[in-house]
């Protein structure tokens, strides 16, 4: 994985703090600026939870979020720096300067990136950087706890978004409902966990443990190119479909 001098971040303070950074130096239109609002506010709703006590093992929980947000960070930085970006990550960073993708599009692809490949990975990291497995407790009870939030923020960002939903064109709004109803995040949750099960007993099989990553690489990235899918007005048929002359049929042969 690339570093970053973002690694230097340890809490989830200092993680917000470095969004916060990101989201400043941003044009608002760009595609990773959209992702960035929605994540931070997920990252913002944890830290307060962390600090309410909401989450059973705190330490567990911060490693978790700030090893998640070093993967984005990092695909930032290495855009910055005009080196490759994490395969993951692609669709969403090829695509932040299409303005016929709209900031919903962007804002759920850089969350299906974030939810089907870092999070297990993630997941899978801070279980053996604690000594303790995905099936130890609390960690799958405080994974719902995290997911509760994640649903909390979906639910706002498609409130946010909603007019882009319904103008101007009403056939496009159509085909975009269409096409973000296609994500959703109980279901990537879902999926992240079942990864993280498998990742999880395949890590000291390196054959097996690659092929997995592949596929939920491959997977991911299909589906964040289908999110960033550009939804155009569809193009008007004419007013009056051209009378085209009869076909006469050929004549006899004589």
């Amino acid at each position: 994985m690339t570093q970053s001098h973002a690694r230097a971040a340890k809490s989830i303070d200092e993680v917000i703090g470095r969004m916060r950074a990101i989201e400043a130096r941003l044009d608002p239109a760009d595609g990773v600026a959209c992702f960035n609002r929605m994540y931070l506010r997920v990252v913002e709703l944890t830290g307060r939870q962390l600090a309410a006590g909401s989450f059973q093992d705190r330490a567990f929980t911060e490693g978790l979020e700030v090893f998640l947000a070093h993967q984005y960070v990092d695909a930032v930085d290495a855009a910055d720096g005009g080196r490759p970006v994490n395969e993951a990550w692609q669709p969403l960073f090829e695509a932040r300067g299409d303005r016929a993708v709209r900031p919903i599009q962007f804002a759920f692809a850089g969350m299906s990136a974030h939810l089907s490949h870092d999070l297990p990975l993630a997941l899978v990291a801070t279980c053996i950087e604690r000594r303790t497995t995905p099936d130890t407790p609390p960690v799958h009870a405080d994974h719902l706890r995290a997911a509760e939030l994640l649903e909390q923020a979906e639910a706002e960002a498609r409130a946010s978004f909603g007019a882009e939903l319904t103008a101007p064109d009403a056939r496009a709004a159509e085909s975009l409902r269409h096409l973000v109803g296609s994500f959703s995040v109980a279901r990537a949750l879902d999926a992240a966990w079942a990864t993280t099960q498998t990742l999880w007993h395949e890590r000291n099989l390196r054959p097996f443990h690659d092929a997995t990553l592949a596929a939920v690489t491959g997977g991911a990235v299909l589906a964040a190119r289908l999110l960033v899918t550009p939804v155009l007005p569809p193009v008007e048929p004419p007013a009056e479909s051209p009378v085209l002359p009869p076909v006469e049929p050929p004549a006899d042969e004589d």
